[in-house]
């Protein structure tokens, strides 16, 4: 299926049977019988198939199945709460890859396969889908996954844009959708301990805030190469412009090339400015004021919050991690792993966490279940997401720009600078579109 395939977006809410169950059992909660019996409660290990969480895999290349801290693929297998019914990606060594991986995993050949996302999403039995496809395409996907009440699993970056970023939000609210992006640390037990305690005044009232992350994406001038016939490439491409095939961009090069990621600034940058926000207690917030270097008094890229708390991007002091000065102390993490310090060079000991990365990202597939299954809020929920993304993407504009900013966090505008505001969103190659 190319990318002018038509389908219809009107398919009805169905309620099934798992969340009719959830339903009916929190209208019931006076009543003293319980509705089913775990299968784990019987001692088999697994969970009962009705009980099961199905989902499907949308990307399933470098971070999907390969790994990057923890496959998706991997660390949702690892969970006996789900049940993998489907992988799609647009090339089809890898939606291969992935099925076989599946199905050796659940002793079947029932996992389907896809190369046009929206195939799976018209499947009415699969409850949750995990997107691990370049940046550029997180919305689109997201948001029609909402749409077809699908509960999402978003890998981080949330979005290519501030604007998307929002419409996913939006999406998430407007059709009760769990949605959680891949900030692994989010559920992480140390690193939560750790950031709370900084919120709570750990190192008194926190000042200055130092994060290393990477640097912005740029114009892609790679050259134009075969396309190989496994790839469908103008599918790759989607909403981007078009441009001729790249290896290096249909493998995780990407990122570094602006008109599908952030580069740096959104990749680490959604790990450690997301540790920022959430100890200065900005999960629905963010600065109003964004700095770029000018070789003379400012250094180094400037954020300032209305608060007064400054936070720079790859100043000394942040030491490939994120460095806190509060008005007692000091502190620095590092996301994704388990190295913290507080005052200087002394190991800040904090409860357990994942000890290694792989599980790290079953700890944030497992949270999500949970939230599939209570309609909790998870951890990364999708409105942390957003903010800390847009954080991110402002720091971009003032850099490609090389011009100060004023954000307005509560309106979501930038004040006074109409050629800044056209990067809050970009144009969408015919037909996509939210």
């Amino acid at each position: 299926m190319g990318a002018s395939t038509k389908w219809n977006r009107a398919v009805p809410f169905r309620l099934r049977r798992r969340e009719f169950l959830q339903r009916s059992a929190l209208a019931g909660a006076a009543c003293a019988a319980p509705l089913f019996v775990r299968a784990t409660a019987l001692g088999s290990g697994r969970e009962a198939p009705s009980e099961r969480i199905t989902v499907g895999f949308i990307g399933v290349g470098w971070k999907g199945l390969q790994g990057c801290f923890g496959s998706l693929v991997h660390s949702f297998l690892a969970n006996p709460g789900y049940q993998a019914l489907a992988a799609c990606d647009v090339n089809r060594k890898n939606r291969d890859d992935a099925k076989g991986v599946i199905d050796q995993a659940q002793g079947n050949q029932d996992c389907a396969t896809y190369n046009d996302f929206r195939e799976l999403l018209q499947r009415g039995d699969i409850d949750a889908v995990a997107i691990a496809t370049p940046d550029h395409w997180h919305a689109i996907q997201t948001i029609e996954a909402c749409r077809h009440g699908k509960d999402v699993y978003c890998e981080k970056p949330l979005s290519l844009t501030i604007r998307e970023a929002r419409a996913m939000v939006q999406a998430a609210r407007e059709y009760g959708r769990i949605v959680q992006t891949g900030s692994q640390s989010r559920s992480y037990t140390n690193i939560q301990y750790a950031c709370e305690a900084l919120r709570n005044g750990e190192i008194g009232e926190i000042r200055e805030v130092h994060v290393s992350c990477g640097g912005p994406s740029i114009p892609c001038d790679l050259p134009a190469e075969p396309v190989p016939e496994h790839i469908d490439w103008d599918l790759w491409l989607g909403p981007a412009p078009w441009r001729p095939f790249h290896s290096l961009l249909a493998d995780k090069g990407f990122r570094a090339y602006r008109d599908y990621s952030g580069g740096g600034m959104t990749d680490w940058g959604c790990h450690h400015f997301d540790l920022a926000q959430w100890a200065l207690g900005m999960d629905d917030s963010g600065p109003v004021e964004v700095l770029p270097p000018n070789g003379k008094d400012i250094r180094w890229l400037t954020y300032r919050y209305a608060n007064g708390t400054i936070m720079t991007h790859e100043s000394p002091l942040s030491q490939q991690g994120v460095a806190f000065v509060g008005s007692a102390g000091d502190a620095w993490g590092h996301a994704m792993s388990s190295r913290w310090r507080k005052g200087g060079d002394t190991a800040w000991k904090l409860p357990p966490g994942p000890v290694d990365p792989i599980q790290g990202a079953k700890a944030h597939s497992d949270s999500f279940l949970e939230s599939v299954k209570t309609r909790r809020r998870p951890p990364a929920d999708v409105e942390i997401g957003c903010r800390t993304v847009t954080v991110c993407h402002l720091g971009n504009i003032a850099y490609w720009l090389q011009r100060p900013l004023r954000w307005d966090p509560q309106r979501e505008v930038i004040v006074g600078d109409d050629e800044a505001s056209r990067w809050l969103d970009r144009a969408k190659r015919e037909p996509w579109n939210l």
